[in-house]
């Protein structure tokens, strides 16, 4: 996928903001950050809870590698040119989730 491709279906999800982190674009909802592109435009970091990371980097190695900050596994680092919307659109979704406030989650999911 295209990395503008990448970053509109990002924008896509509910209150995302766009903000500069270090020299990484950062995607933010809340105010906290769930996906940044690094500079490379090859790339894309997923913060997803660690066992998603696990799943995705085992189901499709040549898109997604675990994503280690220190001794912490983060999220999944996504090579944009080999990952496929099917497997992206989820991960962006579990990310989003894990940091969207709880009134976003309950629009997102119907509830009131």
């Amino acid at each position: 996928m295209k990395p503008e491709t990448i970053v509109a279906r990002i924008m896509a999800l509910p209150e995302v903001v766009e903000a500069p982190h270090f020299e990484a674009r950062s995607f933010r909802v809340g105010g906290k950050i769930f996906a940044t592109m690094p500079p490379d435009d090859e790339h894309l970091h997923v913060l997803v809870d660690a066992d998603v990371a696990r799943a995705a980097a085992g189901a499709d190695p040549v898109a997604c590698e675990e994503l280690w900050w220190g001794k912490q596994l983060a999220g999944v680092r996504v090579r944009m040119s080999a990952i496929h919307s099917s497997t992206l659109a989820p991960l962006l979704e579990a990310a989003w989730r894990r940091r969207a406030p709880k009134r976003l989650l309950a629009i997102r999911d119907g509830r009131p």
